[in-house]
């Protein structure tokens, strides 16, 4: 006979395989050229198989579709409404429906998993595993092909040469799993050694991408998870000084490395138009658009205006999905960041305001916070942390304690004896 534990395993792994086919699902086909060429429609066709393969295994593991209450999710499933109605009437064409059946899968699946969402640290452990992963095939790109992973094309930044990735994805996932391995390690959640098997590759293969947002959404936001367990952890106060410490020497012994890092070789000009982000969002803010155009955007896209990336999710919201998408997104982020302020210091607390810190950050440069995404992983498991714990939601409430008892007034003997006669 099976035991109950044993059962309990299978289906943690079933839940890690089903995080680990939406990871793959959200790691886009937009990228590097790889040593062996892919084809597009072989990359859209493992993406796409891997969401699909996602939801029927967490049917498979959630087969009577038990659901927890999770406001996140509800919130993408709201986000649902702007991105039909503007693909519909705006006649946005196969492309939009196709992005919107395919965030409707994305947002089921989240909902099936809602189940194993109990406040720990499990899904915190499933993402560092899967973007490990990942990064793991970046290095072996890497060292099998120097040339084709610090190609000219893009000024010898670090891409994927195995799996199309560009730098800004790359940069992204080391700095997630950084911060989330070093407040695991604070929590004292896991080991230096195992620590450093993840934090020191990832930080050399973030520095090879020269991703300026990844690393200034890491520090800030580690900052701020470390800031909130000042108070309740001798750990992340040793952390926090030697942190202030070694930035203060940085700034002072390195600050003309850090600057030509931060710079990429660019011109003064070009860093302050943010790689030529602001032409791209100015004229996307001034084109003209219609009454339905302005409240629910124009359709699910790639992402894009006029040719060019948007790279700003808010932008991105605006012109897929119109003012509505701005204001679900919003109040996603508003949501999980007012509950994380009000939870007493814990580690899931930690790691959930890293997680929404960097994602509020990330997403001034980066699109995602509107389709499925990795940003929308990273909030997902930022959900997972501030759930309440399904005992805890099923726990009568507690009962009155007793009121104490009077005491008792000690008869002397001599009243005892007169009593009895």
């Amino acid at each position: 006979m099976r035991s109950a534990h044993t059962g309990t395993d299978h289906t943690s792994k079933i839940v890690g395989t089903v995080w680990g086919l939406l990871v793959l699902n959200t790691l886009g086909s937009a990228g590097a050229v790889t040593i062996v060429p892919l084809p597009r429609s072989l990359i859209q066709m493992v993406t796409m198989g891997s969401l699909v393969a996602a939801f029927a295994l967490a049917l498979v593991v959630n087969p009577r579709v038990r659901l927890r209450p999770s406001a996140y999710v509800f919130l993408l499933t709201l986000l649902l409404v702007p991105s039909l109605i503007s693909s519909v009437d705006q006649g946005a064409g196969l492309g939009a429906l196709f992005r919107c059946g395919r965030l409707a899968l994305f947002v089921g699946t989240l909902w099936l998993l809602t189940r194993w969402w109990d406040g720990g640290t499990t899904f915190v452990r499933h993402h560092i595993r899967m973007y490990f992963a990942v990064l793991g095939s970046v290095a072996a790109g890497l060292v099998v092909s120097p040339g084709a992973a610090l190609p000219d094309l893009y000024g010898g930044r670090l891409v994927g040469a195995l799996w199309p990735l560009t730098p800004p994805q790359i940069g992204q996932y080391a700095a997630v799993i950084i911060g989330l391995t070093v407040l695991l390690l604070l929590g004292r959640r896991t080991d230096r050694r195992s620590a450093a098997v993840v934090v020191v590759p990832s930080l050399g293969l973030l520095a090879l991408t020269h991703t300026r947002t990844a690393t200034l959404g890491l520090i800030i936001a580690l900052v701020l998870a470390i800031t909130s367990l000042v108070l309740t952890s001798a750990a992340a106060r040793r952390v926090f000084s030697w942190g202030v410490l070694s930035a203060a020497v940085a700034a002072v012994g390195f600050s003309s490395a850090l600057q030509a890092w931060f710079l990429r070789g660019q011109s003064q000009e070009n860093f302050a138009s943010l790689t030529g982000r602001a032409k791209v969002w100015h004229a996307l803010l001034t084109a003209p658009r219609t009454t339905s155009e302005h409240l629910f955007g124009t359709g699910l896209g790639d992402k894009s205006f006029g040719g060019l990336p948007i790279d700003n999710s808010w932008l991105a919201v605006y012109n897929e999905q119109g003012v509505a998408g701005i204001v679900l997104v919003a109040a996603i982020v508003i949501v999980l960041g007012g509950v994380a302020l009000l939870r007493p210091p814990s580690l899931s607390r930690a790691c959930a305001i890293f997680l929404i810190s960097y994602c509020a950050i990330a997403s001034y440069t980066e699109a995602g916070l509107g389709d499925a995404s990795p940003y929308l992983l990273h909030l997902a498991v930022a959900a997972s942390l501030l759930a309440v714990p399904a005992e805890a939601e099923a726990a009568p409430p507690a009962a009155p304690p007793d009121p104490p008892e009077a005491p008792r007034r000690r008869v002397p003997r001599w009243a005892q004896r007169t009593e009895v006669s």
